[in-house]
């Protein structure tokens, strides 16, 4: 069948028909054409989110150490101290402090998570086996309901990769003995 029989079929006037045929067809091709013309996606694939289960093997270094590294060496003291307020609402820093909502943190560096006395962890944290390092710490800021699904710390994370080690190198300055006797 050719195509302006098919477009005037059951009209009156087959030029309006092929009119209308016609417009539909170039309307069409021009939806096809600048579907192509979407910019093109530049962004960097983002690296699969670390999890417990694809933490792998880590080393434990002493708070001195780790503060030695790059990423911590570099950090914002002060913006890692602002970033910590929140973790303040739930966690003690100091040497001795109490169990809140959240375990005292002080000295947990290099601790296995989950593992320490005096405070009651969900089943899936104190079955996870990692040991608090600041790569696992970072992975856990990241996204914690997703890093260690059905753990009971209700918090959205930290997104910002500077703000975490900011606050990474915060919490290895005023958590840890060894750096803290750096300092003195």
């Amino acid at each position: 069948m050719n195509l302006a029989v098919y477009l005037t079929k059951d009209h009156k006037d087959p030029g309006v028909a092929l009119k209308h045929g016609v417009n539909k067809v170039l309307i069409t091709a021009c939806i096809v054409l600048l579907a192509g013309c979407a910019p093109e996606d530049t962004t960097q694939p983002q690296a699969p989110l670390v999890t417990a289960a694809t933490l792998g093997e880590q080393t434990v270094l002493t708070a001195t150490e780790y503060l030695d590294e790059s990423a911590y060496a570099t950090a914002d003291q002060v913006n890692g101290a602002r970033q910590a307020r929140v973790c303040r609402a739930c966690h003690t820093f100091d040497a001795g402090g109490a169990n809140m909502i959240g375990p005292a943190l002080h000295q947990f560096f290099g601790t296995v998570a989950g593992s320490r006395e005096g405070f009651r962890y969900s089943d899936v944290l104190r079955d996870a086996g990692f040991v608090w390092t600041p790569r696992a710490l970072d992975a856990w800021l990241v996204q914690p309901g997703r890093f260690l699904p059905g753990n009971r710390m209700v918090f959205a994370g930290v997104s910002s990769a500077s703000d975490r080690n900011d606050l990474i190198a915060y919490l290895l300055n005023v958590t840890s003995t060894s750096a803290a006797d750096n300092d003195s």
